[in-house]
């Protein structure tokens, strides 16, 4: 579901260095690990896609604090497991609705580069807020807690050993899986091991961030009602009310024709405008345009064991007042990554860090080289230049750790440094401030990396042109 606005991220989020764990209201209650993602921290080559985030760390915004709040049984677990009074309870519980208050007022969902920059410090400021509250002990307590609920989709805490992702840089799925990642905007599905379709989509706004993590579809819900949550941005709304179901079909139900759940509170949905492709464009949930949900359905339905022929499709869809379930013959897995460097056939895509998550690392960078067999050293000083440079503008660092060569300081060892820096930007346009990605050539790993999307469905409506992945 879309919440509209402009500016400033502002997606306050507390810290004790996770990913995206988050959350979002909007997509309607029904995300943790394989990321190059290290909120604060250059993740280890060993982790997951550019490194995993740890089991001990969570990224909570206030906003997902108020989305998982909608949910008595997490309030009551929470009460429980962390020991609240009923006074920090409540004090938490406002002090989330105000903050999604001010988010709305303030239209902080644009997509702009600085906003990510601003996430920084709200950061800090919503660790501060939940500290002052529940105190030191208790606030760490409070944040493993949502971490393992979060990650588990309200279904019970999981472990590390159990969360399923799968290890290592732009890891390569061997079974059937859906694979999102985020800062691409790209949804794959795998049969056995094998890419067979690829879906722009759109992604969850910074402030209900779309989580991280491994999940599960199991249903398909055709022609799904819409419950208005209690939120500030849903009393912005004209002709609905909270808690009053919007029926199938209406205008007013922003989840288009199909939903799948994969987890409190996320969704797979449709409804998107082809626009909202390729942006934020929802609480926490992968978005699609209705023509794209419809065809995913299918598909998912049929490497998830199920029946669901377009005849029997398009006869549930003609009656728009009745909501139909189909079952999947067994649970097809969701992986939820956050990889803003991903080696894809000799070419590296470095993704804007959309979350600000602190991704675009020089660790991250070598983690994703080394596990396709090659080191940083190893390539050209006009690729390292560029690569670097790339890292920085894609809102990320890059401070070399290679072995420095000895310092020549003269005028010919300067001109060659000069010319090695023109060659690395000859012929390029300067990086856009809201570019959201830098594709680079290495002429050393052709051959290499994640694969080349497939059928790709744009969300255009025109025929999409099949892209042979790389095997």
């Amino acid at each position: 579901m879309i919440r509209s606005g402009k500016n400033t991220y502002s997606f306050v989020i507390i810290t004790l260095t996770l990913l995206s764990l988050v959350a979002v209201t909007a997509c309607e209650p029904a995300t943790n690990s394989n990321s190059n993602t290290s909120p604060a921290a250059s993740p280890s080559p060993s982790a997951s896609p550019s490194a995993s985030p740890s089991l001990t760390s969570a990224v909570i915004t206030l906003p997902v604090l108020d989305a998982l709040f909608s949910d008595e049984g997490f309030k009551s677990k929470l009460k429980s497991s962390v020991q609240l009074t009923d006074e920090q309870l409540a004090q938490l519980q406002k002090a989330a609705a105000d903050e999604v208050a001010r988010l709305r007022e303030a239209n902080t969902e644009d997509g702009t580069a600085e906003q990510a920059e601003l996430a920084t410090q709200s950061r800090a400021n919503a660790d501060a807020a939940i500290r002052k509250i529940v105190g030191e002990e208790k606030s760490g307590a409070l944040q493993t807690f949502v971490h393992n609920y979060w990650i588990s989709g309200g279904e019970g805490t999981t472990g590390e050993s159990t969360n399923g992702m799968l290890p290592g840089p732009n890891a390569v799925p061997k079974d059937t899986r859906v694979v999102v990642n985020i800062p691409a905007y790209r949804m794959d599905v795998f049969r056995e091991g094998t890419l067979v379709k690829s879906y722009k989509v759109g992604i969850g706004y910074p402030d209900f961030p779309l989580p991280t993590g491994l999940r599960k579809a199991q249903t398909i819900i055709i022609n799904p009602t819409w419950t208005p949550p209690d939120e500030p941005w849903v009393a912005k709304m004209k002709g609905v009310e909270v808690g009053e179901k919007v029926e199938a079909g209406s205008k007013l139900n922003p989840l288009g024709p199909v939903k799948i759940p994969i987890g409190l509170p996320s969704l797979i949905h449709g409804g998107k405008s082809p626009a909202k492709l390729g942006t934020f464009a929802s609480h926490g949930c992968v978005g699609l345009t209705s023509p794209q949900v419809l065809d995913f359905s299918k598909l998912l339905a049929q490497v998830g064991g199920a029946e669901l022929p377009d005849k029997q499709l398009q006869s549930y869809l003609k009656d728009k007042t009745k909501t139909e379930t189909v079952k999947l013959g067994q649970p097809v897995p969701v992986e939820l990554r956050y990889e803003t460097i991903v080696l894809e056939d000799g070419k590296l895509h470095i993704y804007r860090d959309v979350y600000g998550n602190q991704t675009n690392t020089e660790a991250n960078l070598r983690a994703v080289l080394a596990a396709n067999g090659i080191q940083f050293e190893s390539l050209t000083p006009a690729e390292q230049t560029q690569i670097l440079d790339a890292l920085v503008a894609m809102g990320g660092t890059a401070s070399s750790t290679a072995t420095p060569a000895k310092v020549d300081p003269s005028p010919a060892a300067k001109d060659a440094k000069n010319a090695n820096k023109k060659v690395a930007t000859a012929g390029k346009k300067p990086i856009g401030k809201n570019q959201k990605e830098v594709v680079i050539e290495l002429a050393s790993l052709k051959g290499k990396g994640y694969p080349t999307a497939v059928n790709l469905d744009t969300g255009s409506g025109k025929p999409a042109a099949l892209v042979a992945a790389v095997r």
